[in-house]
């Protein structure tokens, strides 16, 4: 029997914020995965190791977590005003499956420096010493990214001393801007707000109504007050992750809000699409330990907020969800806002499982409609090996 000899792809490994993905650039894929489809899909998957019924992807790049079973791929831009096209693939790990429903704000902090250290910037654009100001375009959700670099001898500055709970060292922090965040085109039907309203009344057949605020700001997402679902806001990931009821609480909710915000049509089609809306509680400050030992007093936060990502708990809290909480905090009246405690605010900061983040958000009401101009926040990211990935010729 002859067996087809392995593929060599060029590719990068990088940590953006707390997750972790495999970077391409298009023009470095197969001719015929440069195109949505199943041939590109097919190829991802088995980058990554999925699907694996072992749910470890040893047989690949991924790490068995939602953080750290991503893709990217990155081309340059046609589009007036913007350097890169960013495509963000969520890749299932027991299933063969790629969401490209919705962004990763986490690696979007590695997209600008990618970008830059593979050659699709313009020479003349980056500074012998400074910072680097990438104008990225979000290919999933239509948006805009703005990523500020810092550079430094000619290259992307990695080192630093900048520390974001979730990640054990030290970097150069990549500050980013999410402009429009919630502008008309994005999902659910292009509003902020896609019932119209800042909170509903949830229901969900079997297992109870909630109060919660259904928003697409960075990433559709449920918020929900964790008193309604009897958490306290202190959980950390084995707290849920480890109770299978609450696994299948929390997804049927998640089902059902996908249907009020529009983005599918049945609660069955939520299966086929685990990366978007976010599910995420939140409750007023108070103090905990966090995963690395470390103490969050409730003095130093704002609110307390855990969310879910691909049917578990996230360990930190992903960048999209962090833009959404942002947001949402500064829209009197929503589930979050009221947990922040209310009042006029342009930033928050919230405590996750791995520590603290904050968040900034520019939200305005014009003819009684909300918008935000944009979501800042901070991250960091740094490459971890490059070189090429391998996949056996016939995967794909």
């Amino acid at each position: 029997m002859t067996f087809a000899p392995q593929t060599r792809i060029a590719a990068t490994y990088m940590r953006g914020g707390t997750s972790k993905g495999v970077f391409f650039r298009l023009q470095d894929l197969p001719e015929s995965a440069r195109q949505p489809g199943a041939a590109r899909d097919a190829l991802l998957l088995r980058v990554i190791g999925s699907p694996d019924p072992y749910g470890k992807q040893i047989d690949g790049m991924g790490g068995a977590t939602s953080s750290t079973s991503k893709v990217v791929i990155l081309s340059p831009s046609a589009r007036p005003g913007h350097d890169v096209d960013y495509l963000f693939g969520q890749v299932a790990i027991d299933s063969a499956f790629v969401d490209w429903s919705g962004n990763c704000g986490n690696l979007s902090a590695a997209v600008g420096p990618f970008a830059i250290a593979g050659g699709l910037l313009a020479p003349e654009r980056i500074p012998a010493n400074g910072t680097c100001t990438v104008r990225i375009w979000q290919a999933n959700i239509g948006k805009t990214i703005v990523a500020h670099v810092p550079i430094a001898g000619g290259q992307v500055q990695e080192t630093g001393d900048f520390m974001l709970d979730g990640v054990a060292f030290p970097a150069a922090e990549v500050a980013l801007e999410f402009l429009d965040p919630a502008e008309e085109g994005g999902e659910g039907g292009g509003a902020m707000f896609p019932t119209g309203n800042v909170v509903d009344v949830l229901e969900v057949p079997g297992v109870g109504s909630f109060r919660a605020t259904l928003i697409n700001a960075g990433i559709p997402t449920i918020f929900l007050d964790a008193r309604d679902i009897g958490c306290t806001g202190t959980e950390l990931q084995g707290d849920i992750n480890e109770d299978p009821a609450a696994l299948a609480r929390f997804e049927a909710i998640r089902a059902w809000g996908a249907v009020k915000m529009g983005l599918i049509r049945d609660v069955a089609e939520a299966a086929r699409r685990q990366h978007t809306p976010k599910i995420a509680f939140v409750a007023p400050p108070a103090g905990y330990v966090a995963s690395s030992g470390k103490a969050v007093e409730a003095a130093d936060i704002d609110l307390l907020a855990r969310a879910l990502s691909m049917g578990r708990l996230h360990h930190a809290m992903m960048g999209t969800a962090a833009v959404a909480i942002g947001v949402a905090a500064a829209v009197p009246g929503t589930v979050v806002h009221r947990a922040a405690g209310g009042g006029t605010r342009d930033a928050v900061r919230f405590g996750h499982p791995s520590g603290m983040l904050r968040v900034g958000a520019e939200a305005r009401q014009e003819n009684g409609r909300w918008t935000v101009a944009r979501a800042l926040m901070g991250r960091s990211a740094r490459v971890l090996m490059e070189g090429w990935v391998r996949v056996p010729g016939d995967a794909f």
